[in-house]
């Protein structure tokens, strides 16, 4: 999956706070997201992210 620095994804389930958009800090075996609403930052494994992940939005593009 082609998951960038930068980039937003919309996951299927959503963080408690509600929000289901998170901003990608960093890639690699591990990702660290920070939610979009609450700004609380969580790392996860590469493989349950991946699965979680419902659509992937670009910088510049809007969700």
């Amino acid at each position: 999956m082609d998951v960038r620095v930068g980039d937003v994804i919309q996951t299927k389930k959503p963080h408690p706070c509600g929000a289901s958009s998170f901003h990608v800090l960093r890639v690699g075996a591990d990702f660290r997201i920070r939610c979009t609403k609450c700004g609380r930052e969580v790392m996860l494994a590469r493989s349950k992210i991946e699965k979680n992940i419902k659509k992937i939005v670009r910088d510049g593009e809007t969700l």
